[in-house]
């Protein structure tokens, strides 16, 4: 038996008055996830642990079967090691965002989703005023900040704070100080670079500074073919995910055009996940889009993005034999434009039918596999 799970990133959500009291889920249409429903059997699954933050991080860990309490230490580390840096025992690895701040309030978590190659021309620059300290850039916003030798920090993801002021969420502890140095020394660097005075120039958000969070050694899994009996690989245009699937041994797949952004090349992903499917037991496809938007506040972002995941979902239905998983990891609401830690709907074909008519955050309360703990949904998929 071969399994494919569809991960739509933050899809979840809460019904919207602009949307006659409906989610986006259930405004969406979405034929294929709904004839998953009709055919198939939904539950609810618990996603984040208690005493943990609703983190992508911790949401992916915990589906793919990997206690976020034993193994967990921190998100930076994951993106590192998807990024092909050789982490020491000693090194804390921080994720680091380009953000944009403005009279002290944080406006903007991405600095208007910055291109790769503009991120990568300021941390080149940084990197040259701060030694000692490892800079990598990365996807769009998504970069990294590396200190050897370092004792980690307490921080906040900036995604939550966006509208806020930044004062009373800046790192504290351990290598506070440091990370505070790097964060003043980015906003000398990037005030007149030719990047901002370009992107100022054609009306987008400039790069204000760096935000180094998450912070972690590097953590040890056990292989995902050790843990499961099962070949399986990744899809994903996020360093977050392809993080985690180096450290559990997993096949990562690269897609051309998926950029883990609302622009990503939906019907390439679903080709190529059929493909891999071929020589895999297993294929966990993320597709990151509707957090964005969630992220972003905009319901017709988010309602075009579960519409182009249901196109995907189609295409695993036409070409592929096999149980088929559809969920969120989290849910990401318009209201809030951040995640939350409520549990998800999942649907399943393959594993028996019960009576739901449609894939909603509403439905699947009602579907015959109830709520479930994430870390334990492998496990029952796999049985």
């Amino acid at each position: 038996m071969k399994y494919i799970v569809i991960l739509a990133d933050g899809m979840a959500d809460e019904p919207l008055e602009q949307l006659g009291g409906k989610t986006p889920l259930e405004y969406a249409k979405t034929p294929n996830m709904d004839w998953m429903a009709q055919n198939g059997a939904c539950g609810m699954l618990r996603t984040i642990p208690e005493d943990f933050e609703a983190g992508s991080d911790i949401a992916n860990m915990s589906i793919l079967g990997y206690a976020p309490r034993k193994y967990y230490t921190g998100r930076g580390p994951l993106e590192a090691i998807s990024m092909g840096i050789d982490l020491d025992a000693r090194d804390v690895a921080y994720r680091c965002n380009l953000v944009t701040i403005e009279n002290g309030t944080m406006a903007d978590f991405s600095a208007g989703h910055i291109s790769s190659t503009e991120g990568a021309a300021l941390f080149a620059s940084l990197e040259k005023e701060i030694p000692g300290v490892m800079f990598r850039s990365g996807v769009s916003y998504r970069n990294l900040l590396v200190i050897h030798d370092g004792n980690g920090s307490v921080s906040t993801p900036p995604h939550d704070i966006v509208g806020e002021r930044i004062a009373g969420y800046l790192p504290k502890g351990g290598d506070g100080p440091l990370l505070l140095k790097c964060m003043e020394k980015s906003r000398e660097v990037f005030a007149d670079h030719p990047v901002n005075v370009a992107r100022r120039g054609i009306g987008k958000s400039p790069a204000t500074q760096i935000w180094p969070w998450s912070g972690g050694h590097k953590p040890a899994f056990p292989s995902f073919l050790e843990k499961y009996g099962k070949k399986g690989g990744m899809i994903s245009a996020v360093d977050l995910l392809n993080g985690i699937a180096r450290c559990t041994g997993m096949e990562i797949i690269t897609v051309p055009g998926a950029t883990g952004y609302l622009d990503t090349d939906y019907a390439a992903k679903g080709r190529y996940a059929i493909n891999a499917i071929e020589h895999l037991d297993f294929l966990y496809l993320h597709i990151e889009a509707p957090d964005e938007a969630g992220h972003l506040g905009s319901i017709e972002e988010k309602v075009r993005a579960i519409e182009q995941v249901d196109g995907v979902v189609g295409m695993a239905l036409e070409k592929f034999d096999g149980i088929l998983a559809v969920l969120p990891d989290h849910p990401t609401p318009i209201r809030v434009k951040t995640h939350t830690r409520d549990p998800v709907p999942f649907v399943v074909l393959g594993k028996g039918k019960d009576a739901t008519e449609q894939f909603s955050e509403k439905a699947a309360r009602s579907g015959k596999f109830g709520m479930k703990n994430a870390e334990d949904f492998l496990a029952f998929l796999f049985s």
